[in-house]
């Protein structure tokens, strides 16, 4: 069950990789791209590497959120749905790609890769932790709190209110409201 549970991600995470090139609008490749390190960090946790599993999944959320919040706020057409190409200079992108596939698994298959030497330590995912945050948990408290303010400040300008006006209605300077009237 474990293995068709792996596969079934696996090849989910890949799908959906590729529909973030496929989709025509920028919402939808938001949300495959979403879906495809969702699937990764289920994966991550299916090999019992729960610490990195878990991490990946509340980043990607976060970093998709966000994504999604200025997308909607900043975007000409309706957050992100109308038809656009995600992909330029295709033949290009293709060769490009299909170089590089090549490169990465000519390097797999031809480097010797060397014999594990030492023992893991008893706790993995300990040491994993200790190893990336370590020295650096003040800095990536301060990211954490930077991050939330600014999805905070996001959703406060995006609201229908605007910054500058308490009653709805924010002028452009020549006596017209947003929507069109006149006050």
């Amino acid at each position: 069950m474990r293995d068709a549970a792996f596969w079934g991600l696996a090849v989910a995470a890949v799908a959906s990789g590729v529909a973030v090139f496929v989709v025509d609008s920028m919402a939808r490749a938001t949300f495959a791209l979403l879906a495809s390190f969702l699937c990764v960090g289920l994966v991550l946790l299916l090999i019992d590497l729960q610490y990195l599993g878990v991490l990946v999944v509340l980043m990607m959320i976060m970093e998709m959120l966000v994504m999604a919040v200025f997308m909607i706020m900043y975007m000409m057409n309706p957050a992100g749905l109308m038809p656009m190409t995600m992909v330029h200079n295709k033949r290009a992108a293709l060769a490009i790609a299909a170089g590089a596939f090549a490169v990465l698994a000519a390097g797999i298959v031809l480097t010797p890769w060397p014999a594990r030497t030492g023992v893991p330590p008893p706790d993995p995912a300990r040491a994993l932790g200790e190893a990336i945050m370590g020295p650096k948990m003040l800095v990536m408290m301060v990211i954490g709190v930077a991050i939330l303010a600014t999805m905070i400040a996001s959703v406060v300008l995006a609201t229908a209110r605007g910054r500058y006006s308490a009653d709805g209605y924010s002028t452009d300077g020549y006596g017209a409201d947003r929507y069109g009237g006149d006050r």
